[in-house]
């Protein structure tokens, strides 16, 4: 337990420093600690990388084609922004889970986890969903971008503290 403490010590303080300065607007820290965490949750392996990643990123795609939807298409003059943003969310989320049925999106939690991550990075801004409509963007202001990258490093991160953590007890 000490070396993945000191692993995951060491290394939340690099990923913290890179988020914060200079990866800072192109990832989120705690995505990422959502992606590392989910990296561990799945089995600290090759295929717990691999689900971490495809699926959050999956869950994040599905996240910014609501948000899309909520503030580009909507339902109709005069529908309520939480009605029209219930049933795009409600519909993407159906998707998401039926789309385990394939096997690169069947872990459903870390799908979940992206989704979850992209929605709270979508609506930060306010209730008002401003921020939310940046989810077709081809650059950093995107949502899906952002957690989707910070994903990436999340996992990766896993990864590297777990192997580091086995190296430190190797020597203990």
């Amino acid at each position: 337990m000490f070396a993945l403490a000191l692993s995951i010590g060491v290394l939340g303080g690099v990923a913290t420093w890179l988020a914060l300065s200079p990866l800072a607007g192109m990832v989120t820290i705690w995505a990422i600690f959502i992606a590392w965490g989910s990296y561990f949750h799945n089995g600290a392996d090759t295929a717990a990388l691999k689900n971490t990643i495809v699926c959050g990123i999956f869950g994040s795609i599905l996240a910014g084609i609501a948000f899309a939807l909520i503030t580009k298409v909507g339902l109709g003059q005069g529908t309520p922004l939480a009605v029209n943003a219930a049933v795009w969310v409600g519909l993407a989320v159906f998707v998401l889970v039926m789309g385990a049925t394939i096997p690169a999106f069947s872990v459903i939690p870390s799908a979940v986890y992206g989704f979850a991550a992209t929605a709270a990075y979508a609506i930060h801004a306010g209730p008002d969903l401003s921020a939310a409509g940046n989810t077709l963007a081809m650059d950093f202001s995107n949502p899906v971008l952002v957690i989707s990258l910070s994903f990436i490093v999340g996992a990766l991160f896993g990864m590297v503290s777990g192997k580091v953590a086995a190296m430190i007890s190797s020597h203990e």
